[in-house]
């Protein structure tokens, strides 16, 4: 006994007695996502739990069909649980009844209409035995295919498609762009395809309630066509009604509605809950939170939204650490809270601590301790009010540094890709070093910086681009000084096949200051280069301008680049070959009068949910004194 052929189960939904062949009595069925007849029925479901059953499974298909035969024993529970025993006879007869049907969406997923399905359980047709059957233990499964031919567009329409969009933002990807075409090859999922790409071709043009009004699907066995005509239901034009939010506890409901950007009697647009939906995200105060779209649309054309969230507790802590054997150990810590006031205010005390490992005098470590805070909703949902004050002691090889720093400023997101800020900054602080002595300085100045990012991920991409551009003029108060400092940074990822598991990676930095000389910057203003995010095998900030007796002293221009090769072996482990280079110069315009300094290494990388964690080990090629002959890095994310 055959069944039930795929012809036949086609039949069935388009009227037409093509194909001739028994059915499985009373089984569930479904065609291009749509239940025909049946009770329907969960695939996992063994109602009766028995003694184990084991059993082997013959999987054949007729014909040189590998990939079809690949991706049916891949819908196949039946292969799948080979190894494993079914939960007594009737487990094993449930297992063998879904797989008719999960076999059958298989073959339309490779437009093949005409095949059959055959599935022997100790030699007789699954669908033909009774639940309590008695079976060998192990018994013998046969599944037996044959695919058919592969069927073809014949006919293809949609009926009351959405017109061309006036808003080139509301244009979405023609079905024929999916296949849905006379001669392509008809498969199920080229269908599906054009009806959700018809639904939303209309959603973007304020339809919120469009719908297929019917589909008429027509197998011609004959000739091995498959017509087909959708046709469309846009329903009325849509306009939001006011945001209903639901479930706030501590987080003011009206701010919400406002950070929402839906204004009442804005025409709808899914785009506008899309964005919307990332826009409330940022805040970072919910663990839950969905639109949910009225039923209906009024009378007069206003259709209810719903924002239901659920808030995370508004306290949270954190702790962080990093090494490397050039730089020493770091611990961190946080307390942040994320609605201090009502309206997803986000206050950020932090602490840390580096040189580790390598001294523990008080006076040879770098401290930090800072404050930050984030209003929110400044003038647009998009822009927010960033303010902070941060104080430093900071001890490297080419100075140390004690001073404090503040800035209050506005960000901005424009789009998805691109965001920009600025502010006002100021500090002062005091440096010591063994070129130019004990020093002071008291700096006020703007900021400014756009950031272009397509990346995939931000912790470990595969494709896109990063890039940022910052300027910041700013005075100095001691030496009566005017300078300004620029820089520039580009990113690009490009992965390799289907699953991008090789992934070429480069960055290139420059930056440029100008104004007085170098005795009259301070140094934390001048060009560093050097450390794990920099030009690895050189220590943190340890390449700079040359001054004899292994001395350096920060530079006016800068110039890094890096270019990485990723590979992941397995899911969760990947290896890394990277070359760093990085100049610093005394002038403003780079003169190349220093050496390029050159790192080449490789890395481990091991896949977390948080993103990768980083251990590099580097060389440096050209030495200089001081500098390690290899530097191992630790961190969690790419270096880039």
């Amino acid at each position: 006994m055959r069944v039930p052929t795929t012809s036949t189960a086609l039949c069935l939904l388009v009227g037409l007695g093509l194909v001739a062949g028994p059915v499985a009595p009373a089984a569930a069925f479904e065609l291009f996502g749509i239940h025909l007849f049946g009770k329907k029925k969960d695939d996992s479901a063994e109602d009766v739990i028995g003694e184990p059953q084991r059993y082997t499974v013959d999987f054949s298909v007729s014909g040189d069909n590998d990939d079809v035969e690949s991706r049916l024993k891949g819908a196949s529970t039946l292969w799948a649980d080979r190894e494993k025993a079914a939960s007594g006879a009737a487990g094993l007869l449930a297992k063998a009844r879904g797989d008719y049907r999960r076999l059958l969406g298989a073959l339309y997923t490779e437009g093949r209409y005409g095949g059959s399905i055959s599935i022997l359980v100790g030699g007789r047709e699954a669908a033909d035995l009774p639940p309590d059957t008695e079976l060998a233990d192990p018994v013998a499964v046969q599944v037996v295919v044959n695919p058919g031919p592969i069927f073809l567009f014949g006919e293809t329409s949609i009926v009351h498609r959405a017109p061309p969009p006036a808003d080139k933002t509301d244009k979405v990807k023609l079905p024929e762009d999916e296949g849905f075409l006379p001669g392509e090859v008809a498969r199920s999922g080229v269908v599906l395809a054009a009806e959700r790409l018809s639904v939303e071709a209309w959603r973007q043009q304020g339809y919120a309630k469009a719908q297929v009004a019917s589909r008429d699907v027509v197998a011609e066995h004959d000739t091995n066509r498959l017509n087909a005509t959708l046709t469309m239901d846009p329903g009325r034009k849509a306009y939001f009604a006011p945001v209903d939010v639901q479930g706030t506890e501590r987080i003011d409901p009206k701010f919400l509605a406002w950070m929402t950007g839906i204004q009442p009697g804005q025409e709808y647009d899914p785009d506008d809950l899309a964005r919307a939906s990332k826009r409330l995200a940022r805040l970072d105060v919910f663990r839950a939170m969905r639109f949910q779209e009225g039923d209906e649309i009024g009378q007069d054309g206003s259709l209810p939204i719903s924002l239901i969230v659920q808030e995370r507790l508004p306290r949270r802590f954190g702790i962080g650490g990093s090494y490397s054997t050039i730089d020493g150990a770091g611990l961190e810590a946080y307390w942040m809270h994320r609605n201090l006031f009502g309206r997803a205010e986000r206050l950020r005390l932090e602490a840390k601590v580096s040189g580790l490992v390598n001294s523990f005098k008080p006076d040879e470590l770098t401290y930090r301790l800072g404050a930050t805070f984030i209003k929110p909703g400044v003038y647009t949902p998009d822009t927010n009010f960033v303010s902070s004050v941060i104080g430093e002691r900071e001890v490297l090889d080419a100075y140390t540094r004690t001073g404090v720093i503040a800035d209050a400023g506005f960000t901005h997101i424009f789009s998805d890709e691109l965001s920009g800020r600025v502010s006002l900054t100021g500090g002062a602080a005091r440096f010591d070093d063994d070129v130019f002595g004990k020093r002071n300085f008291v700096n006020v100045g703007l900021l400014g910086g756009i950031i272009y990012d397509s990346r995939d991920n931000k912790t470990d991409a595969t494709e896109g681009y990063y890039a940022e551009a910052t300027l910041e003029p700013f005075y100095e108060f001691n030496y009566g000084n005017a300078a300004g400092r620029a820089t520039v940074e580009g990113r690009a990822y490009y992965g390799f096949g289907e699953e991008k598991r090789v992934v070429a990676a480069g960055r290139l930095k420059v930056g440029t200051l100008v104004g007085p000389s170098i005795a009259e910057i301070a140094p934390d203003k001048l060009f560093f280069a050097g450390g794990g995010g920099s030009v690895r095998g050189y220590g943190y900030r340890n390449i700079g301008v040359p001054v004899g007796d292994g001395r350096i002293v920060g530079g006016r221009s800068l110039i890094e680049g890096s270019a990485e090769l990723r590979t992941r072996v397995t899911d969760s482990i990947g290896l890394v070959g990277f070359v760093d280079a990085g100049y610093v110069g005394i002038d403003s315009v780079p003169k190349f009068r220093e050496d390029l300094r050159v790192g080449v290494g490789g890395g481990l990388r091991y896949i977390t949910g948080l993103g990768p964690i980083r251990l590099d080990a580097a060389v440096p090629l050209n030495r200089h004194s001081g500098d390690p002959s290899i530097g191992f890095y630790v961190g969690i994310g790419q270096a880039f």
